[in-house]
């Protein structure tokens, strides 16, 4: 994808994370990378999003980090989007908010558990939530640090981040992305959906529980995998 056109791309989700109120003030930010060309796009860093254009998209060399060209300083997010794009290699999109009630559930540090098909729809079981972070990963490269703390917890506990594209940092908030810029948007959309939803079900009923193996792999397989039958099936036209 040419630098424009990712430009635009990034520039676009931006604007769509705040249409879709995942965003107060500038507490959140949108990035899109290019493998091939080597690059990666952020949103630049306490720009208000009324007054955002396509150009002001920063434009970044994924392997050291440098920004090319000139113009306005990254997001402070940039060193967490970064690694991310670097260890999980299946990932195009990245999106991270304050999302109120996501953000409610890493403050308290407590995972999402999958109670409803709502959830098995998009995201294949629990949403974690990393470990706090320690004094010294705090103290020196934080922003880096919030990137190995997500891994790790993935890594750990063997799970697929494109089939759970999404994260709650303890204490902070969330992280979600995806296979295209547009796909990370909706999968952040849909966690703080579910954030929601998970938090109204525990008022409802504290003894709720996840729903079973065989309901959450009918929902989110129908849609995801060589199996998934759910929407219209691509023509010649549209591929």
């Amino acid at each position: 994808m040419a630098h424009d056109a990712l430009k635009e791309a990034v520039w676009q989700a931006n604007l769509d994370i705040v249409a879709a109120g995942l965003v107060e003030l500038t507490w959140g930010n949108v990035s899109g990378v290019d493998r091939e060309a080597g690059i990666m796009v952020i949103k630049p860093s306490g720009v208000a999003y009324d007054r955002l254009i396509a150009e002001d998209m920063v434009v970044l060399d994924l392997e050291t980090g440098a920004v090319l060209g000139h113009g306005l300083r990254p997001s402070s997010d940039t060193p967490t989007h970064r690694y991310l794009y670097q260890q999980f290699e299946d990932i195009e999109g990245i999106v991270h908010t304050h999302s109120s009630h996501a953000v409610s559930w890493a403050q308290a540090g407590c995972e999402i558990p999958c109670l409803g098909t709502t959830h098995a729809d998009h995201f294949y079981g629990t949403i974690p939530v990393t470990r706090p972070m320690q004094a010294e990963e705090i103290h020196e490269a934080y922003e880096y640090n919030t990137g190995v703390v997500i891994v790790e917890r993935f890594r750990e506990d063997g799970v697929d981040p494109v089939q759970i594209p999404g994260v709650l940092v303890a204490g902070h908030g969330p992280f979600a992305w995806g296979t295209t810029v547009q796909k990370a948007v909706e999968n952040a959309i849909v966690l703080e959906s579910v954030a929601r939803m998970a938090m109204h079900t525990y008022l409802l009923n504290p003894s709720a529980t996840p729903i079973d193996q065989v309901l959450l792999d009918k929902h989110f397989l129908r849609k995801h995998g060589p199996g998934a039958y759910y929407g219209q099936q691509a023509t010649k036209e549209q591929t």
